[in-house]
């Protein structure tokens, strides 16, 4: 990565340049040059998701308002607005915790499947066999995200980052350090 380059953080912090942050393997004499998280807009579908169901609630509430006794319907409606909460709650997790981190030393792709399930693949510079970026659909051109997969030598996982802003200057980065 460029020298020229600093520090710079992206709205929500999706695309971080040289963050002053540690993480559990990293090496002492490693530095973090890149922390990538899904762009912002590419979560629109959960929260539009979580909206209409916070909607719909409302809508049964009007609805079956004089059907249901009072007692039903707080019942109700407490564990409907713990479920959507849950549901946004999660959500969030999944997009702040995945992350993907570029070191002077590897690439590392964090991924919380669910809240107690924690996947990490990472590889080393030299392991690289090739990076591919893929930017789908008309908002993803639009707002300059794409998913980016790095292809590594021998049995070590492929790394992959899901719609990360900038794909294109990632795998610039990426490709410079690798050489």
């Amino acid at each position: 990565m460029e020298d020229s380059k600093q520090k710079q953080h992206n709205i929500f912090h999706s695309y971080c340049i040289k963050p002053n942050i540690r993480f559990e393997s990293q090496q002492e004499d490693e530095e973090v040059l890149l922390v990538l998280r899904p762009h912002p807009i590419s979560q629109i579908p959960w929260i539009i998701n979580g909206l209409i169901l916070f909607v719909l609630l409302i809508l049964v509430d009007i609805i079956f308002f004089n059907s249901l006794t009072l007692s039903q319907f707080i019942v109700i409606n407490a564990l409907s607005i713990s479920f959507i909460v849950a549901f946004f709650w999660f959500n969030f997790l999944a997009y702040f915790f995945n992350v993907g981190i570029v070191t002077t030393h590897r690439i590392v792709d964090v991924n919380y499947n669910t809240v107690f399930y924690k996947d990490v693949a990472e590889t080393i510079y030299s392991k690289i066999e090739d990076i591919s970026t893929k930017s789908p659909g008309i908002l993803a051109s639009f707002f300059d995200y794409g998913d980016i997969y790095i292809q590594t030598a021998g049995s070590n996982m492929n790394v992959r980052f899901e719609s990360v802003p900038k794909p294109v200057e990632v795998t610039k980065t990426i490709t410079n350090l690798s050489d």
